[in-house]
């Protein structure tokens, strides 16, 4: 909903939240969660437009919210009504009100450390209580600075400044969750910074109401919080696609010719555009998919792209469309050649009419309203699209995976068997028993995985983590390598023993880089042996259609299995009898174990 991107209206968000709940709730396919706010000043008006936010980004979440400044009763103390509602995230809203302990001008260096550690134990402990109770995702505000200094610009840099104690304090915050899973810091700092502090601290709504911020900046704080949340989640956008004139540069490279747009050093609106490029540069970098849609002839897209102060060239991007085709159409192309749905890109163009176009058909794209070229970095990077909470070595070879299937489509063409096509790839698997160092980039699969994703059912790490100690499960990734490169972990299926002589899957998902490869057959073929190693008897399972994964509808018929039941909507339970036999399906693939 356009509504909800930056830059919001956020007074307009308040009045009308009602309203837009009721347009977001229309939408199906939700991910349900429960969050539990626990916190340090009055949040009923953060509840609420962070559910807004969360279901624009089609997550359906339900809320415990402690009572006024109960969040350390919560935590430490047990709450019957919050241990019932088992959350799968807590988030803590404390702010500078909530710490104590502040230094005064009589504490001598000792005193000031002490204090320190008193607010940091106090929030350890904290941490450590719920995540040993829950074992769920934690959410946790840093401090804001204070609205005064005391001691003016000393006041960061002399120990009894409070400035100087919310930057040591927030530091060990960060220590913390550098070293720990599933914790994230929301920045409340940035966030207050960026708002304007005077603005933010403003006191009438302290106290009036107990709020530690001025309402209109809730929605801001709200969004952070569900960007945090969205990430977690799989509910990234994952490739830029991007226009060239007036946007990568300034002017019109086939009207100007190269020699005269304005990029690089030389003019103010030349180092905008430098500038710019250098950022999009830095979301290869994180694994983000570059792509080209221009309307340009060819040959003068490639000449703009070499201009020797861009720093962005042909190599950087995967599929490049410079042609005079509807950019809508083009973007749609893109999609289906990297295999990836439309919802997962972001269109930036400075032509208020081919992003308007964009937007009204092609559904789920993200048309972020860019305006002049000096706030292009401000508005994409305010929205984040490419939130980071987890990553990993995967993403940085994002780009090259990529360009590495483009490799293998232009040899299939060569070939008209297409069994002798997967062969001269020489292809080889791992498959095997969950390891803990795959374990992040496991639950990264689960929730970034939408077309080949049977249950459609997403894992934080920390639901993970439970599933490999519960010896209740069968679970199995697939690494996939071959001629081109190392594919790294693809494939992830997990099944739930029940009676004993049962197997429920209740995940199965690969990347969309793999697709028709056989690594399905592989993945099978190793479930039953697993699972006759576990005197299975009967392997079951489940098919629940959504808007992006009819690709698999029928896929426990490919694999040989008995469709046993299906409702009105579509929800598919299938059965194999293992006990009669299982010839194994897959004859490309080496496969290691």
């Amino acid at each position: 909903m356009k509504e909800l991107e930056y830059p919001f209206d956020s007074n307009e968000l308040l009045k009308n939240k009602k309203k837009i709940k009721k347009q977001l709730l229309s939408k199906n396919d939700f991910l349900e969660k429960k969050i539990a706010i626990l916190g340090g000043s009055t949040t009923s008006e953060i509840k609420n437009m962070l559910e807004i936010f969360l279901l624009n980004y089609g997550i359906k979440p339900s809320f415990y919210e402690s009572e006024y400044n109960k969040f350390y009763e919560d935590a430490m103390f047990g709450n019957e009504e919050l241990d019932e509602f088992n959350p799968d995230i807590i988030y803590i809203h404390t702010t500078n009100r909530n710490i104590i302990e502040y230094p005064t001008m009589y504490d001598d260096s000792n005193m000031v450390e002490d204090k320190l550690n008193y607010e940091y134990e106090k929030f350890k402990k904290i941490w450590e209580k719920l995540f040993s109770k829950f074992n769920c995702t934690i959410i946790q505000n840093n401090f804001e600075y204070p609205y005064y200094r005391l001691l003016g610009n000393k006041d960061a840099v002399d120990i009894h400044g409070r400035t100087n104690f919310i930057t040591r304090l927030n530091q060990k915050f960060y220590d913390f969750a550098n070293s720990t899973k599933n914790f994230f810091i929301n920045d409340i700092n940035y966030v207050s910074s960026s708002y304007g502090l005077d603005k933010w601290a403003n006191q009438f709504y302290w106290h009036m109401y107990k709020y530690a911020m001025e309402v209109p900046a809730i929605p801001y704080l709200s969004f952070n919080i569900a960007n945090i949340i969205k990430s977690i989640y799989g509910k990234n956008k994952k490739a830029l696609v991007l226009d060239l004139d007036n946007t990568l540069w300034g002017g019109i490279v086939g009207d100007d010719g190269v020699e005269n747009l304005a990029i690089g050093p030389e003019v103010p609106s030349g180092q905008v555009y430098s500038e710019f490029q250098n950022y999009i540069k830095e979301h290869k970098n994180l694994g983000i998919i570059l792509n080209v849609n221009s309307k340009n002839e060819y040959e003068n897209a490639i000449a703009g792209l070499n201009h020797p102060a861009g720093t962005l060239k042909p190599d950087d991007f995967i599929i490049i469309k410079a042609n005079w085709n509807p950019k809508n159409l083009n973007i749609k192309d893109i999609a289906e050649e990297l295999n990836l749905g439309a919802d997962s890109f972001v269109f930036v163009d400075d032509n208020p009419a081919e992003r308007h176009i964009v937007h009204d058909y092609v559904s789920g794209i993200a048309t972020p309203e860019i305006d002049v070229p000096e706030n292009y970095i401000k508005i994409l990077d305010h929205n984040a699209y490419f939130e980071v909470t987890n990553f990993s070595n995967e993403d940085l070879k994002k780009n090259e995976l990529y360009k590495d299937n483009a490799k293998r489509s232009q040899m299939m063409a060569t070939f008209e068997n297409y069994d002798d096509y997967l062969k001269s790839l020489k292809m080889k698997a791992e498959i095997t028993t969950f390891k803990p160092i795959y374990l992040e980039r496991i639950s990264q699969l689960s929730n970034k995985s939408n077309q080949f994703n049977l249950t459609t059912k997403r894992y934080s790490l920390a639901d993970i983590e439970e599933v490999n100690k519960d010896d209740n499960y069968i679970k199995i990734y697939g690494k996939l390598e071959d001629i081109f490169g190392d594919n790294g972990v693809i494939t992830v299926a997990i099944g739930n023993i029940k009676n004993e002589s049962e197997l429920h899957i209740d995940l199965w998902i690969m990347s969309c880089r793999v697709l028709k490869r056989n690594m399905e057959f592989a993945m099978m073929d190793m479930l039953v042996k697993k699972a006759k190693e576990r005197n299975i008897k009967e392997i079951y399972g489940y098919y629940y259609p959504t808007a992006k994964n009819k690709m698999v509808n029928n896929f426990y018929d490919l694999q040989g299995f008995e469709e046993i039941s299906c409702d009105s909507e579509g929800n598919k339970k299938y059965k194999l009898d293992i006990s009669k036999g299982y010839i194994n399906k897959n004859n490309v693939i080496e496969v290691e174990e």
